[in-house]
């Protein structure tokens, strides 16, 4: 085991799990169970509820019946305890697009212990040597998305606190290139005993320790 994760105990429940929007069932009576060394990839077609459930799992949602658990416990009552172990990033880059990758990334982690020099290599590892300064505007669409990816990278390192990852199409606007790095993370994430919740359209054939829960199929 790395220092990725820690000697944490992961262990997030979903028991009878059921949301609704807008009148209409997304899901009933779900129930998933992940623990250390596990990735977890969400399908369905659009609209199944793949990005809603993500959000629950997340603690950023609690319009639900059902229960959500971590360690045994309401996700509810431990949130603060919980959400410090988990990473969660939305469908969207969720940058500040006047401020340089550099500038982002000091901002996206300023709750974790990181030094400057590993904000630095974060950056070099995802492929964006020579664009830290660059406003974050004049990247392209993958560039940007690999900003807030080299969270991954520092997590990795260990210098990161969560090992709990929840991602929400990490691999849109990626080249090849940006594809293959995070398959490999994804992959030593689980190994080193972290655990993983995705949505993505994007096969996962190559990583070890996968599930799929196909949520059209609940309804």
């Amino acid at each position: 085991m790395t220092a990725a994760t820690g000697s944490h105990t992961i262990d997030l429940q979903a028991r009878q799990l059921c949301c609704e929007r807008d009148d209409r069932v997304l899901f009933d009576n779900l129930g998933l169970q992940l623990k250390n060394g596990e990735l977890l990839q969400l399908a369905g077609p659009n609209g199944a509820g793949k990005t809603t459930l993500l959000r629950l799992l997340a603690g950023l949602n609690r319009d639900y019946q059902g229960e959500l658990l971590w360690q045994g416990r309401a996700l509810t009552a431990v949130y603060s305890e919980y959400a410090a172990q988990r990473l969660y990033m939305g469908h969207l880059a969720a940058l500040k697009k006047t401020l340089t990758p550099i500038e982002n990334l000091r901002w996206l982690t300023a709750a974790w212990a990181v030094g400057e020099d590993d904000l630095w290599r974060a950056l070099d590892e995802v492929q964006l040597y020579g664009y830290e300064e660059t406003p974050c505007m004049q990247l392209s669409a993958g560039q940007q998305r690999r900003v807030g990816l080299a969270r991954l990278a520092l997590a990795e390192r260990g210098v990161g606190p969560c090992p709990l990852w929840i991602l929400d199409e990490p691999f849109t606007a990626l080249d090849k290139a940006g594809v293959a790095w995070l398959e490999g993370r994804l992959q030593q994430h689980v190994e080193s005993q972290g655990a993983v919740v995705i949505t993505s359209h994007h096969a996962l054939e190559n990583i070890a320790s996968l599930r799929r829960l196909e949520l059209g199929a609940l309804i």
